[in-house]
């Protein structure tokens, strides 16, 4: 079967938040948060300088919800379940079906950091992948010296499998590092890492 025929749900829930594929219409909402969050976004993500307008942000929201039909990358929204205040974006990216291999990333807006949101959003992610998608590896890919990124991947229990020198460019251009965080599943359904010797 091809991707773009594969069902699955397009929301979920975890304890605090409601995550669900970009619609049409999301894109004041995103672009909100990059304007509050410009400074903590900015020396990690290209898209959050320049700030986008808002119209850039519904374009790039229409692109990513087309992208999620065609399977092609599956990016997700963060609401919170209580009042679904919009909290930031991650999603699953670099896909390769054939082996089920994919890359959790994320952003949250300023006024939402610091309270584990992101972490159980992760946390979610990776059931959703594992239950709906054959999920086999599940990666998180940040630059070393991003500390808030790294955080999060520890605390969700992924393994530093190798850090690549120079291999990727930063948001200026200039060649940097790639932590690779990675987690697994393992012959008994668990996810984890294997353990080494």
């Amino acid at each position: 079967m091809t991707p773009i025929l594969l069902n699955f749900p397009e929301a979920f829930e975890t304890k605090r938040l409601y995550i669900r594929c970009p619609l049409p219409g999301d894109g004041p909402l995103v672009n909100a948060a990059i304007v509050e969050s410009h400074s903590a976004l900015k020396p990690w993500m290209p898209f959050a300088d320049p700030i986008p307008s808002v119209d850039e942000s519904e374009e790039n929201v229409r692109r990513a919800y087309a992208r999620f039909i065609l399977r092609e990358d599956l990016r997700l929204h963060l609401f919170l379940r209580s009042n679904r205040r919009f909290v930031g974006s991650s999603g699953l990216h670099r896909i390769n079906w054939t082996v089920g291999r994919f890359e959790i990333g994320y952003w949250i807006r300023t006024t939402e950091s610091g309270k584990g949101l992101m972490t159980e959003a992760v946390n979610g992610i990776v059931r959703f992948a594992a239950e709906n998608l054959q999920a086999q590896r599940i990666e998180i890919r940040c630059d070393p010296r991003n500390e808030r990124s790294r955080r999060v991947a520890e605390r969700a229990g992924f393994h530093l499998e190798a850090v690549l020198l120079g291999d990727d460019p930063d948001v200026n251009g200039f060649p940097s590092d790639t932590a690779i965080y990675a987690k697994l599943r393992l012959p008994d359904e668990s996810w984890g890492y294997p353990a080494s010797g």
